[in-house]
């Protein structure tokens, strides 16, 4: 089980629930085309917005495998929404979890993602005690794939033609990461 005390801070960040004055935050970001473009969402307009803002309202807490904690990626000095992070709990007997992040590209480049990441890669392992946490991403997407690289993740799969994504074949690289390695680093 996974409860975080809120906020989760970081340097510069601060990670926590989603609320509802989060709502211009996030659709400043969800409704941009750069940003949907490897999700598996489209452009959101403002209910569109409202409504997956409202799914994430209350994923803070891990009590059972197949949930993700959704959070709120805020800077400490003005507490700007600057992104999403989640965490998802694959597997309770294998020990398995998944990583994801959306970040506005207004704020990428300073490394606000990195820095998310590595928290919550930390609540995986030493808070949910999971073994192994993977990540993916579309092989076009190369901040992404920088990202889990730059983390120390290891690039365990490229998968070729394996669906049909937004009308054309897509290509998927799987990231992983043990929890030896990330105390390692």
């Amino acid at each position: 089980m996974l409860s975080p005390d809120y906020p989760v801070e970081t340097e510069r960040l601060l990670l926590r629930p989603f609320h509802r004055d989060d709502l211009g935050d996030f659709h400043a970001y969800h409704s941009r085309a750069d940003v949907v473009r490897y999700l598996f969402q489209e452009v959101h307009g403002l209910e569109q917005a409202r409504v997956a803002l409202e799914r994430n309202i209350g994923r803070a807490a891990l009590t059972e495998e197949g949930q993700r904690l959704i959070l709120a990626v805020a800077t400490r000095q003005d507490g700007q929404l600057v992104g999403e992070i989640h965490l998802e709990w694959l597997s309770r007997k294998h020990r398995q979890g998944e990583i994801g992040f959306i970040f506005n590209p207004e704020y990428q480049g300073r490394g606000f993602a990195s820095e998310a990441a590595w928290a919550v890669l930390g609540l995986g392992f030493e808070d949910l005690g999971l073994h192994r946490i993977v990540g993916h991403c579309d092989a076009r997407n190369h901040p992404s794939a920088r990202l889990m690289e730059r983390l120390g993740m290891r690039r365990e799969a490229h998968l070729v033609h394996h669906r049909i994504f937004k009308g054309e074949w897509d290509e998927e690289f799987v990231y992983a990461i043990l929890e030896r390695e990330w105390r390692e680093r």
